[in-house]
């Protein structure tokens, strides 16, 4: 899963990214189009309960699940017009499975603002313009190309035709893709379509650290919400990423002692990477023994031989069972045996849904 990160020049979009990937990889500079190319990164998706598996099973190796992020270079007024390599950048966002999009709600002279004045509701408003101008530009030319495949009776692309044109309608009423209701025959379509405003999007607000121990005294933040919560449903949290930052270059320990200092017991960017996850209906399960405790992602809804395959292939090949035990009943019995003794230890089959926090072990031939 690839999590674009996205906003306006200068609003702190390669700074967050260099928090969450804990390094200094992006360049962050006080000038719009600082990031051209776009910069990757693997993030380690906090999750309290492998600290408490470690401890049960004192495992050679501790494996946090994963995600990546990416940072897309700054979008401007025009992008869908080819402003400020606008094309080139919505491109990069195409790939992108979800995006993350960074709000600048701060105050601070000494860094440009690309348009000016600092105003949340404002910026956010362009990007999303921007979004929506790019998807109907590119669902006009799909739906010039299926035209002369709907007129040789291709049945896909009759029903493809026939989405295009009302998301057209809908779009250019001012609503982005993922606000149009659809049957569920018709979604494998519109993931092919590859729209923009079909995206999940976290608008990740970046504040100051003045204002991180009580974000809603924020007037900028407040209106995101208010936004986020009369459109299209979105996430919103706030974040300060000068100061996640500057924490990736402290030990854990030292971090959590600043943050208390500033009356913040958790860091902003962990509840990003949880919230993005779930944008994805993302979920975690875990082996666990001696050699090893991992966490594992799957999508929320796969059943027990698909999530084996995300192991390994053959695994979901030769499957047999899954071993199970929900992670709150391995903790509440305080081991395996315990456990399997109170007949909190399952053998499900192939139908199984499997939930996040299921303790896994699977069988197969």
């Amino acid at each position: 899963m690839r999590i674009g990160i996205v906003g306006l020049p200068n609003v702190g979009k390669s700074t967050l990214f260099n928090a969450l990937t804990r390094s200094r990889k992006a360049e962050a500079r006080n000038y719009p189009f600082c990031t051209i190319e776009p910069n990757v990164g693997i993030v380690q998706v906090p999750d309290r309960r492998l600290a408490v598996l470690q401890e049960m099973f004192r495992p050679a190796s501790l494996i946090p699940a994963a995600v990546e992020f990416v940072d897309i270079a700054g979008l401007v007024a025009g992008a869908s017009r080819g402003e400020g390599l606008g094309n080139k950048f919505l491109a990069s966002i195409r790939e992108m499975d979800a995006l993350v999009h960074v709000v600048r709600c701060f105050e601070d002279s000494d860094i440009l603002h690309s348009t000016g004045a600092v105003d949340g509701l404002r910026d956010l408003e362009i990007i999303q313009t921007e979004l929506l101008l790019a998807d109907l530009e590119s669902l006009r030319n799909q739906l010039e190309r299926g035209k002369k495949r709907a007129k040789a009776l291709d049945k896909e692309a009759v029903q493809a035709c026939s989405l295009m044109e009302r998301l057209i309608e809908h779009l250019d009423g001012g609503q982005p893709a993922q606000t149009l209701s659809l049957p569920d025959e018709e979604i494998p379509l519109l993931r092919r379509l590859c729209l923009l405003t079909a995206k999940p999007t976290l608008y990740a607000c970046n504040v100051s650290e003045e204002d991180l121990a009580h974000p809603e005294t924020n007037s900028h933040l407040r209106a995101v919400r208010a936004y986020a919560e009369s459109n299209p449903p979105a996430e919103v949290c706030a974040v300060s990423a000068r100061l996640e930052e500057e924490l990736g270059d402290l030990q854990p320990k030292e971090a959590q002692k600043f943050l208390a200092e500033l009356s913040v017991y958790d860091s902003g960017v962990s509840e990003l990477i949880v919230r993005s996850c779930r944008l994805l209906n993302l979920a975690f399960f875990f082996t666990a023994g001696e050699k090893e405790v991992r966490a594992w992602t799957f999508r929320l809804g796969m059943r027990a031989p698909a999530c084996a395959g995300v192991i390994h292939g053959d695994f979901e090949k030769g499957f047999i069972r899954a071993e199970v035990i929900a992670y709150e009943d391995l903790v509440r019995h305080g081991g395996v045996a315990a456990a399997r003794a109170a007949g909190r230890y399952r053998m499900e089959g192939k139908d199984y849904v499997m939930k996040d926090g299921d303790v896994a072990n699977f069988r197969f031939s």
